[in-house]
């Protein structure tokens, strides 16, 4: 299995009636390559990520993930998925939060490294405060600490500059580079065609299509989205 890419998708599809949603799309990402989603909304970026996470189940095609059927818990153990709109529970603490998602997943739990997440994105006064009461950006910086405090080699990532600040943003581009330095693969979608320079590969979608797929510049990606 080490020589498996880390994400095969074939012919995955995602329809409503008769709206289509995902194109067959078939996609495959080597271990350790970051790739960038860009598309307006309605692209299809947060569908395609929704089914890579076991989210939202497709009308056809397959997924594997590092060798392993996306059903399987293998698939699952190795991937974070970073939603656009963060889920924490109501009666839990930061440092519970990430205790709990660290251990849950084979991880150390709260150690050093979740606590420098904390700080470095500005949340070390409030590690021990509920971030279900937090405001949006506070809880978006909650959910990039959950993504990461615990062992993945696929992260998965939808819309995660949106309600950050300047600051915040910075730290999680920092933060994008040094996973991807790590090893681990990621597919981070956005609106933001600036991503593009910090990536190894872009897939620029439009209603649900994928119009292209290698390395560009943003000019190049700003033509083909329309922007």
């Amino acid at each position: 299995m080490s020589d498996a890419p880390a994400l095969h998708v074939e012919g995955l599809t995602k329809a409503y009636d008769d709206l289509i949603a995902l194109h067959p799309l078939d996609l495959e990402v080597p271990a350790g390559q970051s790739v960038a989603l860009i598309g307006h909304n309605g692209s299809g970026k947060s569908t395609f990520l929704r089914m890579v996470a076991g989210l939202l189940d497709p009308s056809a095609g397959d997924v594997e993930i590092a060798g392993f059927d996306l059903t399987e818990v293998e698939a699952r153990a190795t991937t974070s998925y970073l939603p656009d709109d963060p889920v924490l529970y109501d009666d839990l603490s930061l440092r519970e939060h990430a205790d709990y998602v660290s251990r849950l997943h084979g991880g150390d739990g709260w150690d050093d490294y979740a606590e420098s997440l904390c700080e470095r994105l500005g949340l070390a006064e409030r590690i021990d405060d509920l971030p279900a009461r937090f405001s949006r950006g506070l809880r978006q910086k909650s959910a990039i600490v959950l993504a990461l405090v615990r062992p993945f080699s696929l992260l998965l990532v939808d819309e995660p500059f949106v309600g950050l600040d300047l600051p915040g943003k910075e730290v999680l581009l920092e933060l994008l580079d040094e996973v991807h330095g790590d090893g681990a693969a990621t597919l981070v979608a956005t609106h933001d065609p600036a991503y593009v320079d910090r990536v190894d590969r872009s897939l620029a979608l439009r209603d649900g299509e994928v119009i292209f797929d290698g390395t560009a510049s943003v000019e190049q990606v700003l033509h083909l989205v329309g922007g």
